[in-house]
């Protein structure tokens, strides 16, 4: 190849990433896709599900192998989530939860007895759940008001935390979280620090689970801190240095939701495709109708856009180079496209797309998560408003 040659476009896969992907997408349609009426309905992910999940690997994708995960890429995240998602955005969402947050931030911050501990589990048989959102701490991530109270202790210090998380996705399941707390609410970011938190931990309890409006079988439930004890040992980082932790991994993280929103928005164009071939009106297939080809046409087109964005930034992310600004674009532009192209696949199906005997009336309702959690739409405007424009 010459040396000027120019790069493979983004979504061309290596051999290895497409072996993958291929394992992923069959597993997706054979194993998982069976139970998602059941499991929306429900709103219980199925427990044998989750095992098969870790069986596979997809719960430990980026765990290096001397901890007994997977080795793979970051971007090989991104592929599973993607996959997952165009059968079950809620399957989606726990699986990318566990790679791109929560293994992600102890891979990265831990130290090694931290990593020797936890990092077997969460490749073999533990779920992980990301605490940071309060009910005065949405979209102002750290205006945390959960405190965590040093205290000493014969071997040296230990603290407790009180306070209350609010919609924590993976925690009726989870039995590792990584809680922000502050030391001092008055010092500001300065003062968030994260903790391992295990499920059994003393004055640690789930709160009310959430009945929501779609990726209903992923669990979202409160967590109460009454008093909870937790060993200094379990500080991740450093104290006071939580802020830097949620920041770092909530920017992977949103390439994550850009994955999930990609691979809802190619599910619902794959329903709406076959739907227009194969049901007839006027004597012959809806997609023999130029309306109809165009429609479908202009889906294609913005899940290709999107798909190019999230590409990107997993890409820049593996590659070690700023990708915040990518990561951002990704999250925002995807998530929009996942509403729009789920709401015209209901359109596609009519009457038949808006009740539940079809997939295309849960992935609609799955959708609209995107434009909310791990960053609103309108903070990742202004992120990529900061870093396009400079200051104004």
């Amino acid at each position: 190849m010459s040396q000027h040659a120019s790069p493979m476009p983004l979504t061309i896969l290596g051999e290895e990433e497409q072996m993958f992907r291929d394992t992923v997408r069959r597993f997706a349609v054979e194993q998982i896709a069976p139970l998602v009426h059941r499991m929306d309905e429900s709103q219980q992910m199925d427990p044998g599900l989750i095992k098969k999940l870790f069986q596979l690997g997809l719960m430990g994708i980026e765990i290096p192998e001397q901890y007994g995960g997977a080795g793979g890429t970051f971007f090989n995240a991104i592929l599973a989530v993607e996959e997952i998602s165009a059968v079950d955005p809620s399957v989606g969402v726990m699986v990318d939860v566990q790679n791109t947050l929560c293994i992600n931030a102890i891979v990265r911050w831990a130290n090694e007895d931290q990593k020797k501990k936890y990092l077997p589990c969460l490749a073999t048989d533990t779920i992980g759940s990301y605490a940071l959102s309060e009910a005065s701490s949405g979209s102002d991530a750290f205006a945390l008001q959960t405190r965590a109270t040093p205290r000493a202790v014969q071997r040296g210090t230990d603290y407790v935390l009180n306070g209350q998380k609010l919609w924590i996705t993976n925690a009726k399941e989870a039995g590792l979280f990584i809680v922000f707390a502050t030391l001092d609410p008055a010092a500001g970011y300065k003062g968030i620090t994260a903790f391992l938190v295990e499920k059994d931990a003393p004055g640690f309890t789930l709160g009310k689970k959430e009945d929501k409006l779609g990726i209903r079988a992923s669990s979202t439930c409160a967590l109460n801190f009454n008093d909870c004890v937790v060993p200094a040992a379990q500080v991740l980082g450093e104290p006071g240095k939580g802020y830097k932790i949620a920041i770092e991994t909530l920017n992977e993280g949103r390439i994550g939701i850009g994955a999930q929103m990609l691979g809802l928005a190619a599910g619902a164009w794959g329903h709406a495709a076959k739907w227009a071939k194969e049901r007839k009106q006027f004597g012959k297939p809806l997609v023999e109708f130029q309306a109809m080809q165009f429609q479908l046409a202009e889906m294609a087109t913005d899940i290709e856009a999107a798909r190019l964005l999230v590409y990107n930034a997993a890409r820049l992310k593996d590659a070690n180079l700023d990708f915040l600004k990518e990561a951002a674009m990704c999250k925002y532009f995807a998530s929009h496209v996942a509403e729009r192209v789920a709401s015209l696949a209901v359109e596609v199906f009519g009457g038949s797309g808006f009740v539940k005997d079809y997939p295309v009336e849960k992935l609609y309702r799955d959708a609209k998560i995107g434009k909310i959690y791990e960053g609103t739409s309108f903070m990742q405007l202004a992120t990529i408003a900061k870093l396009s424009l400079g200051k104004v």
